[in-house]
């Protein structure tokens, strides 16, 4: 079965909802999945890396987890951080259903799902987390992030999970040059988690000392 369709807003897919456990160091999470949503019969491994070995937030403030899908990300950082508003962002209706769903079966008041465009305009988010949809193609990947960066608190950080394979050091190359401050903290089977930090005001450097960038 092809995997395009969880790019869409309603997946013509049948739904098929099932039950699977998230097992990570800290927490189990028991969620459902269904047709039609990215990695649905488990949580996929560059998820998993990014979920036990991502830092957490550097900062206090709104979390953000851009391609939620049905909300592992989402869900385990409003876990971890009950106090904060944590948003879970999808353009895939049935995905934010899921999430939804999963939120209010863990009993997490903490989680927002939203297309992007329901996103209040003035909101800013002091962490991100994702899992980015690499397959959308070069294009819609960067215009995806330029979006969501630009989104940042100015003390905030983004991290991103992405395989070695499909161009995680090509893509750290170009949010440097774009002006987000970007360094690799980790490289775990083959996926590489990245930082990005905001474009430096007028006047300031770029930030140094954050990961590693070899």
């Amino acid at each position: 079965m092809s995997g395009s369709h969880y790019f869409t807003g309603a997946p013509e897919v049948a739904s098929e909802r099932r039950p699977i456990t998230v097992t990570l160091p800290d927490l189990t999470l028991e969620l459902t999945t269904d047709a039609g949503v990215f990695s649905r019969t488990r949580l996929d491994p560059g998820t998993r890396i990014l979920l036990e070995h991502a830092p957490p937030p550097r900062v206090r403030g709104p979390i953000l987890d851009v391609g939620c899908g049905y909300g592992p990300i989402a869900l385990t950082w409003a876990s971890r951080r009950k106090r904060l508003p944590v948003w879970a962002v999808d353009v895939n209706g049935r995905a934010l259903e899921l999430v939804r769903h999963n939120a209010e079966s863990l009993e997490l008041g903490n989680v927002q799902a939203a297309l992007p465009e329901e996103v209040p305009a003035d909101l800013r988010f002091a962490a991100i987390y994702s899992n980015p949809p690499i397959r959308i193609g070069k294009a819609a990947l960067r215009r995806l992030l330029e979006q969501w960066l630009g989104r940042l608190t100015p003390d905030g950080s983004a991290f991103l999970v992405v395989q070695k394979h499909l161009g995680s050091d090509s893509l750290q190359k170009w949010l440097n040059e774009q002006g987000w401050p970007t360094t690799r903290l980790t490289s775990v089977n083959g996926f590489r988690i990245l930082e990005a930090r905001p474009r430096p005001t007028a006047g300031e450097g770029p930030e140094s000392g954050r990961g590693t960038t070899s």
